[in-house]
């Protein structure tokens, strides 16, 4: 995919859009207070609070199920919440304002067409619902195109693959300029080069447009995110900086395999005023995040010596948002 600068310019008017730039006094994109949606008994988002600041790239990360989806179709205005509010772009969500409808891209999970149309007449329906028209347009749609690798040709949607529709999709979305770009599971039908090439683009979009990306393919959110918010069972686990929750959940993670016994040597080490987190590994190695890695790599050794075991492995590796994640989630994720 290529980078055509002409394609994100957030600060661009639209054809019959207002030129006013929305600055929220927040320094926030979006902005959810208590935000709640119950299907029956059942609550899919339970009270959440959460800030997407102007200019990141925010990952909203959690399992399959979690509430991910309904955020977004609330976002959108395809679902109303139960209780709450939103303010979108400085603005409070209205289903009566369609001017801040045209600030906002959106990647539905699957996206939908009109299969008998072609993809440059599916971008002009989506340009005209944003007001855009003419040879701006056509222009736009060319290059949209070009940047998702699809052809300008006849070919009916009715034969695309599911990877061809994702890519269509992200052209869609970006056909207006959005100010704010929600993208909901956006590589989840791409091939690895495909993916590839999307997540580079969202990254050039740092610091122009918001972009609100929810996954649950935490390797995505880990390369290209800046902010991250983990959402599990409709609450907000956590929502900070890459930087922040990494310090706030240690650095290092510590893999101990031994000969035998390792859940005895597990409780012995999780006693430790070091230990932060205990759990077994992939391979039922021990896994240990440690609030002082030096310390516990010195008494690892002790602590297994005095188990009676041997040691087979003692490893250290950077913190991931796997290891964050399965933490806070108490799941592995998928």
């Amino acid at each position: 995919m290529g980078t055509d600068q002409t394609l994100h310019r957030p600060g661009t008017p639209l054809a019959g859009q207002a030129t006013q730039e929305l600055q929220p006094a927040s320094g926030a994109a979006v902005e959810c207070f208590a935000l709640t949606k119950a299907f029956g008994s059942r609550l899919a988002l339970d009270a959440i609070d959460l800030q997407v600041p102007l200019g990141s790239i925010f990952g909203f990360v959690g399992p399959n199920g979690a509430g991910k989806t309904t955020l977004l179709r609330i976002l959108t205005g395809l679902s109303r919440a139960t209780a709450g509010s939103v303010r979108l772009l400085g603005r409070d969500l209205r289903p009566d304002d369609p001017a801040i409808r045209r600030e906002i891209g959106y990647l539905p999970d699957v996206p939908a067409f009109y299969d008998w149309m072609s993809a440059s007449q599916a971008l002009r329906l989506a340009g005209l619902l944003s007001g855009l028209d003419g040879a701006e347009a056509r222009t736009r749609i060319r290059d949209v195109l070009d940047l998702v690798q699809l052809e300008d040709s006849e070919q009916r949607i009715a034969k695309y693959s599911r990877g061809m529709r994702q890519r269509l999709g992200v052209a869609q979305a970006l056909i207006n300029s959005p100010k704010l770009l929600l993208l909901d599971e956006p590589t989840s039908a791409l091939d690895p080069a495909g993916r590839k090439e999307l997540l580079d683009f969202i990254v050039t979009l740092r610091g122009q447009t918001t972009v609100f990306f929810s996954t649950h393919i935490l390797g995505d959110v880990e390369r290209v995110c800046d902010h991250v918010a983990v959402l599990d069972r409709g609450k907000i686990l956590s929502q900070s900086t890459m930087g922040e929750l990494r310090a706030r959940h240690g650095q290092q993670v510590i893999a101990v395999e031994v000969t035998e016994r390792a859940p005895e040597l597990a409780s012995s080490i999780a006693g430790s005023p070091w230990a932060l987190s205990v759990h077994p590994g992939p391979r039922g190695e021990i896994m240990v995040r440690a609030s002082d890695p030096p310390a516990a790599q010195h008494a690892i050794p002790r602590l297994v010596a005095e188990a009676g075991v041997g040691l087979v492995r003692m490893e250290s590796s950077e913190l991931s948002l796997e290891d964050v994640f399965m933490e806070l989630t108490g799941e592995q994720p998928k």
